[in-house]
């Protein structure tokens, strides 16, 4: 895969700010915030945008009803808003009915939600397929309410609707595929929910503006629901086509990458994985399978088996504002979009490269007369081309450039120039 020369590859800050943007957007599994995130999305590719019914079902699942929320709060009896969704989105839990009534202190703290191991953070609660409503406040706040009556408001809507996901095909030489996966449906959190979706746009981008083997799958959905329903009506060619693929979360701070293994951890996805981070980010955190909590769950499962792993900056569950306000803009910052771009990146080039190769002469070729040999032998003489005779000693039709580059221990940028020299000889081939 050869980068057109007009993308532009510093493109971490234009990541950001488009995070800055899609931020302030309520979003949940269904509802006008997804629609809106994926509208604005469609502004940087050209995404197709589809939409299944409430009530479609989606292997042993439902899609459910549609839920827009306009504006929400708990004021107190002098009229002021304590709690204002308006404020802070994450203020609402998620799905919560309409409401508009008064309650004692008493009968409210029953529908209230904190952490009081983290006072001044709001947390994120969900309650998608039960029907009940809360406000989610910051333990500080919670310990200042007065023992009052207060007016509690929730002006949402629960309705026959819709579930909304984007999606983007991008054909390349042969039918096989790449697949990328990323969330659109948790509201303002930046590492955990945007961070996802404004690198695979990034990716999206270079993939477009690039000479490409493989077609790519790229989608935009609500985790779990969307995963589950995307699968439902796409899985038989998915099965049959996909040889690798990413589901792309928490890809936004500076802190240590991690590696989470597809459910056998040995497919390509995982082996390209390993391979790259191993030679440029040797401090990786690697976490199991058993450690699983996006929609790899849905990708990997019996029966559907798609070779689907991860890579991430901070896991989701693993860092102290996961799920909270805390994860905010001040998290993120656009060296680690960028990081996490061209770490995926690489790894998409070395699919887009990665075959068996097999020397095309018995014993060692004569690299001299080729101008790939020092022809005045000397100690030194050996080291230069040391990589390359090692190259060839493992070139057998055998291996792909992943394990030759294992065995080796020379990286994966470094063979593309070995592999780049040997063709122009004529020393070469391959299984493509």
């Amino acid at each position: 895969m050869k980068t057109s020369e007009h993308f532009n590859s510093n493109e971490g800050l234009s990541m950001y700010k488009l995070m800055e943007k899609l931020y302030p957007i309520c979003r949940s599994i269904t509802g006008n915030g997804v629609r809106e995130t994926l509208r604005i999305i469609q502004e940087e590719i050209p995404l197709t945008i589809h939409e299944i019914p409430s009530g479609t079902k989606v292997f042993d699942w439902e899609i459910p009803k549609e839920w827009n929320v306009r504006d929400a709060y708990i004021m107190d009896k002098n009229g002021n808003k304590v709690v204002d969704f308006q404020e802070n989105n994450l203020h609402l839990v998620s799905y919560s009915i309409p409401v508009n009534k008064e309650l004692t202190l008493e009968e409210l703290q029953k529908h209230l939600y904190s952490l009081e191991e983290q006072p001044d953070a709001i947390p994120y609660i969900t309650s998608y397929y039960k029907e009940r409503w809360g406000f989610c406040i910051t333990y500080n706040q919670r310990k200042q309410l007065k023992d009052e009556t207060y007016r509690v408001y929730i002006d949402s809507e629960l309705k026959e609707g819709n579930l909304t996901y984007g999606e983007l095909i991008i054909p390349g030489k042969c039918e096989k595929e790449v697949f990328l996966s990323t969330y659109v449906c948790h509201p303002s959190m930046a590492n955990n929910e945007l961070s996802g979706p404004v690198v695979t746009t990034s990716l999206a981008k270079w993939i477009l503006s690039a000479n490409r083997k493989y077609t790519y799958r790229i989608i935009f959905i609500p985790e779990t629901i969307g995963s589950i329903a995307y699968l439902s009506r796409n899985m038989e060619i998915m099965k049959a086509n996909i040889i690798a693929g990413y589901n792309i979360s928490c890809v936004g701070d500076e802190r240590a990458y991690s590696y989470l293994c597809s459910r056998n951890g040995n497919t390509l996805a995982d082996r390209v994985a390993l391979n790259i981070l191993k030679s440029s980010q040797p401090e990786f955190i690697s976490y199991s399978y058993l450690e699983r909590g996006s929609d790899e769950r849905q990708y990997c499962s019996p029966g559907i088996d798609l070779p689907v792993a991860s890579i991430m900056r901070s896991k989701f569950g693993e860092y102290p504002e996961y799920h909270t306000s805390l994860d905010n803009m001040e998290l993120v910052t656009a060296k680690g979009l960028q990081g996490s771009f061209e770490i995926y990146k690489e790894c998409i080039e070395l699919i887009e490269k990665n075959t068996k190769y097999k020397i095309k002469c018995f014993g060692e070729p004569q690299l001299g007369k080729r101008g790939l040999y020092p022809t005045l032998s000397t100690k030194e003489t050996g080291k230069i081309v040391r990589d390359m005779m090692n190259f060839i000693a493992y070139a057998d039709g055998e291996r792909d450039l992943i394990q030759i580059s294992n065995i080796i221990q020379v990286k994966i940028k470094e063979l593309y120039k070995i592999v780049d020299n040997l063709y122009e000889n004529d020393l070469l081939s391959s299984d493509d």
